[in-house]
């Protein structure tokens, strides 16, 4: 197995993370960093465009996501300098963010979906298809 400097975790922070960041924990051992990752997707606005301040409730879930990835961060003594919450679409800003940081590994969080399920995508499915790198999906 060889050996990875450099990895990125990419977390649900809806979903319970222990499995995910364990793994990327054993992995790491002594050698490589850790860092986390978690994408906002940005709020869909259908037909006209109503009162509410879309740009508000962004910023407050922006703020929530980093108070959660903080804690988990701070949970397994990943430093805040390697916790990251993007805006955008998940597989998208994912890619984007292990090449332009070299990461080596990226580990997912997968459902173990089957059929059309996975046909209709999951994040873990589209971060895999599109890596520069290589990317473990841990099943949750």
């Amino acid at each position: 197995m060889p050996a990875y400097k450099n990895i990125l975790i990419a977390v649900d922070l809806d979903e319970p993370n222990k499995k995910i960041v364990s793994k990327a924990i054993e992995l790491a051992g002594n050698e490589a960093t850790l860092s986390l990752i978690h994408v906002i997707e940005p709020i869909q606005i259908y037909g006209p465009i109503p009162t509410i301040d879309y740009a508000s409730i962004q910023n407050h879930t922006k703020e929530f996501a980093e108070k959660k990835l903080m804690e988990l961060g701070n949970q397994y003594a990943i430093d805040a300098a390697h916790q990251h919450v993007l805006d955008g679409v998940a597989q998208k800003e994912i890619h984007v963010f292990a090449e332009q940081n070299g990461v080596d590994l990226i580990v997912v969080g997968s459902h173990g979906r089957h059929g059309v399920s996975l046909l209709l995508g999951s994040t873990a499915n589209a971060v895999l298809h599109g890596a520069h790198c290589d990317v473990l999906a841990v099943r949750v």
